[in-house]
């Protein structure tokens, strides 16, 4: 199985697990609400300053955001791709803004990717 391919199912894979926890949520609507928006603020106002934001609202926010800090952990295991480097602190805001560019780029793309499987899973697992 190509890189690639493994990296997409494990995104994926990894996308329901949180889908799945964010449907048992309290505030699973809002989580579901939440996810939606976070790729056009990311477009909009760049990764960096949506996870800031995100950190800065707290509440499901902050659920969102440990997500999406976790796969990149589960990224850093599995070493798929290889397009992340390392964390070397929690803080993935600091980490973030300390990249170059070609790897803000890069992982802003693989946030998006994440996230647009994270949407995709929400929508259907979390009712209106």
């Amino acid at each position: 199985m190509s890189n690639l391919k493994k990296l997409e199912q494990g995104r994926a894979e990894f996308a329901y697990k949180c889908a799945e926890d964010g449907a048992e949520l309290e505030k699973k609507k809002e989580y579901k609400s939440y996810v939606k928006k976070i790729p056009m603020l990311i477009k909009t106002n760049g990764l960096g300053a949506t996870l800031a934001f995100m950190k800065s609202k707290g509440g499901t926010y902050d659920v969102i955001y440990e997500d999406i800090f976790r796969w990149f952990c589960e990224r850093e295991k599995s070493n798929c791709a290889g397009l992340f480097p390392i964390l070397e602190t929690d803080d993935l805001i600091r980490k973030v803004i300390s990249l170059n560019s070609t790897q803000y780029r890069a992982i802003t793309i693989e946030t998006l990717a994440f996230m647009g499987w994270l949407k995709r899973f929400s929508d259907g697992l979390i009712k209106d």
